[in-house]
């Protein structure tokens, strides 16, 4: 196992690979518990005035609480690519990645803190009683329908489909499964009520920008160079 993880690397997985992989992690590890404190103040915090999300088209999209599944493969989809592209020592894949999520997110904090925003398009009553309604009033319960605009759902795995479509070291079919995961995701949140079709849409339009910013910009390249001569292992 160890082998052929060492080919994957391409380099030996000593005391040195630790090394580099702590390095590349620490911005992410740091960021990450910024990221959390910073939403959890905004999360409990009643502000004294709410914008309401709402679209003529959120009244037409139906609640199907099986979307739920995607929803939460959310949480696997993005932290797993970022991780493997860490563990893997993809320089250019690991921070065009890193950069293009953290910068979204960090947005979509400056407009929750000075736009507080709310929607109302959660069913009141659970239309059927099943494990995945069950699902859906878990996440009702730990998040709130405030602070949803744009949608980081919609836009990180936007982020993720990008990263894995681009990199080397995913193949054909892992690259089709996770553009079709992405989707499914994206749907996911109109389906489930968590977001409406504005925050959808919005999030859509900031990843593209983004995306121009972080993988058509000449100043990423330099920037991924600057990070291998930082680290302790070069690419033959």
């Amino acid at each position: 196992m160890k082998n052929i993880f060492e080919r994957l690397v391409g380099r030996k997985v000593d005391k040195d690979y630790f090394k580099d992989v702590f390095r590349m992690a620490m911005p992410l590890l740091m960021y990450g518990a910024l990221y959390i404190i910073w939403f959890s103040i905004i999360e409990k915090h009643r502000f004294s005035h709410y914008a309401v999300i709402h679209t003529a088209i959120d009244d037409s999209i139906p609640f199907v609480e099986a979307f739920i599944v995607p929803y939460y493969l959310w949480f696997f989809y993005v932290a797993l690519t970022l991780v493997f592209f860490l563990l893997t020592l993809e320089i250019e894949d690991y921070y065009r990645n890193f950069l293009f999520l953290i910068t979204g997110m960090t947005l979509f904090l400056i407009i929750s803190t000075l736009f507080p925003n709310i929607h109302h398009l959660r069913p009141a009553v659970m239309p059927r009683d099943n494990v995945f309604t069950k699902l859906v009033v878990l996440i009702y319960s730990k998040d709130t329908p405030t602070n949803i605009w744009p949608s980081i759902h919609v836009y990180n795995s936007i982020g993720t489909m990008i990263a894995i479509q681009r990199s080397k070291k995913t193949n054909s079919i892992v690259k089709i499964l996770s553009n079709i995961l992405a989707v499914l995701i994206i749907l996911s949140t109109m389906f489930v009520k968590q977001h409406s079709a504005y925050d959808v849409v919005t999030a859509i339009a900031m990843a593209i920008i983004f995306y121009l910013v972080f993988y058509k910009s000449s100043f990423m390249e330099a920037f991924c160079r600057r990070r291998e001569e930082k680290l302790a292992f070069r690419y033959e």
